[in-house]
């Protein structure tokens, strides 16, 4: 009898479908993984077709088409191999603390490039909203950019009770910097959570040789949650200069105005961005992410801004 289901952990060739039987430990049908992989064939987050077997376990009979995926891959020269951090995520939430550590923004920008890039939605939460005076200096940015920011503390039963109405009833993906407080805010948001996705955050920073278990955490309101620290590793080497422009969303409605087809938005005349920049209509501070980017480059920094207004960005 076929059972559908989707994969909530997977480790070593094995996979755990949470399906209206319950939790089914299957590996893939052998004629699933016949040729050339190109790519993680099955991966956490797969919505899946299983055969029972009489012993309790399954056997993945298809893997249902992904709408979106964050893959990281083969660094290698010539590498073509995919390897799938999550499938069908509804959203990226991003936690990057206001102090304690200080926020790395240019991390968050390469962040929401990837995001961008991938195709999924990104939510940041600026945590620890109650160690400075104005979160807003930091993150109002990235609203008035479009970008929806939930401003939270841990001990705010508000803003938890915002973001666990973000995280109902979907599929996130949760990245950040160490110490920005992502186990406050899960373990706010449903007690105890944060000590399993610990084990698999620390499992994944230890490195290429580690057997790593990657797992979708339920929450009691409906949802899952996947850490995923491996999104600092995800490089951007499949990434051209020409089309970075098109990740940063204050930029990508300009770049048709410039002069030049070829344009590197750098210092060539009649460029549109630079003149954007100049007029105030495109923070500086991201130009410059954006200008590192391109360059290659991607270290993060501390960075505050003016209070956002409706008229937009200050000079």
């Amino acid at each position: 009898m076929e059972i559908r289901g989707l994969i909530v952990k997977a480790q070593s060739g094995f996979f755990t479908v949470k399906t209206e039987k319950g939790l089914i430990v299957c590996q893939l049908r052998g004629k699933l993984k016949q040729g050339k992989a190109t790519g993680d064939i099955a991966a956490l987050g797969d919505k899946v077709k299983i055969a029972a077997l009489s012993d309790g376990s399954g056997v993945i009979e298809e893997i249902e088409e992904r709408r979106r995926a964050i893959t990281r891959l083969d660094p290698r020269p010539f590498g073509e191999y995919r390897q799938i951090l999550l499938a069908n995520a509804d959203q990226a939430v991003f936690v990057f603390a206001c102090a304690r550590p200080n926020p790395k923004l240019r991390m968050l920008d390469r962040f929401l490039v990837i995001a961008e890039k991938q195709d999924i939605p990104a939510i940041i939460v600026a945590n620890k909203v109650d160690l400075v005076e104005n979160p807003r200096e930091i993150f109002g940015l990235y609203e008035a950019i479009g970008y929806r920011v939930i401003y939270a503390s841990a001990t705010n039963s508000k803003s938890i009770a915002e973001l666990k109405k973000t995280l109902a009833q979907r599929i996130s993906a949760l990245a950040g910097p160490s110490g920005v407080g992502k186990s406050s805010l899960l373990n706010a948001v449903q007690p105890n959570l944060e000590l399993a996705t610990d084990k698999v955050s620390a499992a994944l920073n230890k490195g290429k040789h580690t057997t790593v278990t990657r797992e979708l955490f339920e929450l009691d309101g409906g949802g899952y949650v996947a850490d995923t620290p491996g999104w600092k590793s995800l490089a951007l080497w499949d990434t051209t200069p020409e089309e970075m422009d098109a990740y940063f969303p204050e930029l990508r409605e300009l770049v048709r105005h410039c002069q030049f087809s070829d344009c590197t938005h750098s210092h060539e005349p009649g460029c549109a961005v630079t003149k954007a920049v100049a007029d105030g209509r495109v923070y500086r501070e991201r130009y410059e992410s954006y200008l590192r980017l391109r360059e290659g480059k991607n270290n993060g920094d501390v960075r505050r801004f003016n209070t956002v207004s409706e008229a937009g960005p200050s000079t």
